[in-house]
């Protein structure tokens, strides 16, 4: 009888601890959701139609500087008393804390517009109605859950929802497709084909999103973690990130496997979804388009979020998503990117050209910020940085500061 009672109490610390860890999602899922938009559908559609498999092993990588600077980003949203922003006002001055916020406002008002366009498609490819429609009711539907109560609570179920429609969407196309295992472990070998170099630097700088990093400070604080959360928050942080990855290798070796054979490169993300279609039928079609729905639609929402939120603490107006004024600009960007969606069909060139001017002086900036903050002692206490995250914290910078300088060499110099 003894023995029964240690098997139930064991039983039962087993059912707390998993109750416990399933509580903590959240914050990184969020990240994910919003890092992973239409953008990344395409490019890692666009690699696996032209390369095979032969560049898997840049989502791996991509993806492990994500986890980083996530984790970093983590541990400054625990440890530290006010926002990222307000502390770096504290540490460097007004100024910094402005142009951060800013800079952020800027880069993801930008590229909102892709979004908006991306949602679009996905529900007209299936409804066969205007795109134009759909950009207007999601974009209606989004503003009208800012005004919802608990507002990052149901952010944070939206979220979870769409990552497990992605997730169960591309893996579903994969299962479908069958691509060679084989070839999958190859492309874990690190080779650089000849031309391959913009889509690759294109792929970092969707996948490793050091804004995206930097607000999960934010969200870590709006979920209402404490130190004492620590250690689960980071495994939460890694999680998330994890399966921002993981879907990105769905869809490339998804398109490696259909696309690459018949010789197709798609040039938006819809088309990869209609290319399934003559070979395993319209509900094939139907799944992917499900997948590219979740990617966009969470991005619609969360790209917004950060840069009104952002911006909104840069100018001192606060930053919590319970906050009129916070609100306020997130609708901003949002009708932004709508409007532009709209009116042009496409982010104008002149758009993203704006955009990757301001991304190669703000985003390497940001992850500096991020990583002196994460090793002052005064502000992380026990959750400074140890040495293996300031190595690979010195590598995602060295990445950041080649895209930035190769962004500002095709802008000013080609």
């Amino acid at each position: 009888m003894v023995v029964q009672g240690e098997s139930v109490s064991t039983k039962g610390n087993e059912n707390i601890k998993k109750k416990s860890i399933f509580s903590y999602l959240g914050p990184a899922l969020i990240t994910s959701a919003l890092v992973l938009g239409p953008g990344s559908v395409t490019l890692s559609s666009k690699i696996g139609a032209i390369y095979g498999m032969q560049l898997v092993w840049t989502i791996i990588l991509a993806i492990a500087l994500m986890m980083v600077y996530t984790e970093m980003s983590t541990r400054i949203g625990l440890a530290a008393e006010h926002s990222f922003i307000q502390t770096i006002k504290k540490k460097w001055g007004i100024p910094a804390g402005i142009l951060i916020g800013i800079g952020a406002f800027l880069v993801t008002a930008s590229f909102q517009a892709g979004n908006a366009i991306g949602t679009g498609i996905a529900v007209s490819a299936v409804t066969d109605m205007n795109p134009t429609i759909w950009i207007i009711i999601f974009t209606l539907i989004s503003i009208a859950l800012l005004f919802a109560k608990k507002f990052y609570q149901i952010l944070e179920k939206m979220m979870l929802v769409l990552v497990v429609i992605m997730l169960l969407a591309f893996l579903i196309t994969v299962i479908v497709v069958q691509p060679s295992i084989v070839d999958i472990f190859k492309g874990f070998i690190p080779v650089l084909p000849e031309g391959s170099m913009g889509l690759v630097i294109a792929l970092f700088a969707t996948s490793f999103s050091i804004v995206g990093a930097l607000y999960q400070s934010y969200l870590v604080k709006e979920k209402g973690w404490k130190i004492t959360d620590a250690a689960n928050g980071r495994k939460e942080s890694f999680l998330g990130i994890f399966l921002l990855g993981f879907i990105s290798f769905l869809i490339m070796i998804t398109a490696a496997t259909i696309l690459k054979p018949q010789g197709l490169v798609v040039s938006d993300a819809s088309e990869m979804g209609l290319a399934l279609e003559p070979l395993f039928g319209s509900w094939s079609t139907f799944v992917f388009m499900l997948g590219l729905f979740g990617a966009s639609f969470s991005s619609l929402m969360g790209n917004a979020t950060i840069g009104g939120s952002l911006l909104a603490d840069g100018l001192g107006l606060g930053s919590s998503l319970s906050n009129l004024k916070v609100k306020l600009l997130i609708i901003v960007v949002m009708l932004f990117g709508s409007i532009i969606g709209i009116v042009f069909g496409s982010a104008p060139l002149n758009l993203i050209v704006f955009a990757q001017a301001v991304t190669i002086f703000v985003v390497p900036f940001i992850a500096i910020a991020i990583l002196v903050v994460a090793n002052d002692k005064n502000i992380m206490g026990e959750l400074k940085n140890k040495l293996l995250s300031n190595i690979l914290g010195i590598i995602g910078l060295l990445v950041l500061i080649y895209l930035a300088f190769n962004n500002l060499k095709n802008i000013f110099f080609s």
